[in-house]
């Protein structure tokens, strides 16, 4: 019985990963909203040629009229934004369409483009080209370019760089909250491009925020309680409604407290960041063994790679803290230790699905993309 119970545990915490990808955001609405916003204040606050104080207003009638916007951010190797870069939108024939600077924030705007087939070339001096793969704009609609990484040319050259961070956390808050599974349930710590900037603390806070409260989750957990209340898992807790408002709390609670502390309190501390980067090239072992390992080693906010010590004391102290609601007979160093493995193997498995299947069923996946290089 004791055995059976184990593996019936092992079960209902492997559920937790269908948690993965109820991690969170607002509401419907908000994450339409940003979708359907071509920009705002935070995205393009001053970019500095003529202009460009109604980027907002032009994008907007852009919309109106059928015509699209592409946005995006210029940033160097070391992940710092570049002022002053031109880029230049080309239609499929060679013919410049549009050109832009980067602003002080390194980002830029093309407003005002009629539906076609576009590359993005983008220049700055001393700084090798980067060409973008081509880009199929619909009618009205805003598309956001992930982050363009130009590296230093040959020679030393001396770069002035300056912008603000936060902005560019915004902007990968943003991308994250609209990545939905069907539409519908979140996949917000998966990126899908390898060079994405940083998010900061507050970022990372309002993300698993998010999460917590996202409306799937609560349903996820409401299915993982009603799971354990047919099984008679944790007996104690008695049965009727009263057991399942207990195993609802609890599950409830490990939901919380895992992505609370694996995916804000600790990579804020340990200066890591909570996403998986979708490799998408290689063979399918490569990509598979990356998919694990990335279960305990991630990539640091400076873009080194580092044992994971968020995810992995996010989900041993989460256990810990489950010693205060389980009941007495469940509780000690082996709930630890049962609960805190099953966490990391679970994310270890929602992982390699990160890997080989959201992708093609996830909104909002930047059409542009950067896998890994």
């Amino acid at each position: 019985m004791v055995l059976n119970l184990r593996w019936l545990k092992l079960v209902v915490a492997s559920g937790s990963v269908l948690l993965i990808f109820t991690s969170l955001t607002s509401s419907a609405a908000l994450a339409q909203a940003i979708a359907s916003s071509p920009a705002n204040d935070s995205v393009l606050p001053d970019a500095p040629e003529p202009g460009q104080n109604s980027i907002s207003l032009q994008a907007y009638d852009s919309q109106q009229t059928g015509t699209g916007t592409i946005t995006g951010t210029v940033l160097d190797t070391n992940r710092e934004v570049l002022q002053g870069a031109s880029v230049t939108v080309t239609a499929q024939s060679g013919s410049v369409i549009r050109n832009a600077q980067s602003g002080a924030d390194g980002q830029f705007a093309l407003t005002g483009l009629p539906p076609a087939t576009y590359k993005l070339t983008v220049t700055a001096p001393g700084m090798s080209a980067f060409t973008s793969a081509e880009i199929a704009l619909r009618p009205g609609e805003s598309r956001i370019q992930p982050a363009v990484i130009l590296s230093v040319s040959g020679g030393s050259t001396t770069i002035t760089v300056s912008g603000d961070k936060e902005q560019l956390a915004e902007q990968q808050l943003h991308i994250a909250l609209q990545q939905r599974i069907g539409g519908v349930i979140p996949n917000f710590y998966s990126t899908y491009d390898w060079n994405a900037p940083p998010m900061q603390a507050k970022q990372k806070f309002q993300l698993s925020f998010r999460s917590i409260v996202d409306p799937v989750a609560f349903f996820t957990v409401a299915g993982l309680a009603g799971a354990e209340q047919y099984k008679n898992v944790f007996p104690a807790y008695g049965s009727g409604i009263e057991g399942y408002g207990k195993r609802y709390g609890a599950a409830f609670a490990n939901h919380a407290s895992g992505i609370l502390l694996g995916r804000a309190v600790y990579p804020a501390i340990f200066h890591q960041d909570p996403r998986y980067f979708y490799k998408g090239e290689g063979s399918i072992a490569s990509r598979a063994l990356y998919a694990v390992s990335a279960a305990v080693i991630t990539r640091g906010d400076d873009g080194q790679l580092k044992p994971n010590y968020s995810h992995l004391l996010g989900s041993f102290s989460a256990a810990a803290i489950s010693n205060l609601y389980y009941p007495a007979a469940d509780r000690g160093a082996s709930l630890v230790l049962f609960n805190g493995l099953a966490s990391t193997g679970a994310d270890a498995v929602a992982n390699l699905i990160r890997e080989f299947v959201l992708k093609q069923i996830t909104s909002h996946v930047p059409q542009s993309a950067n896998d890994e290089p």
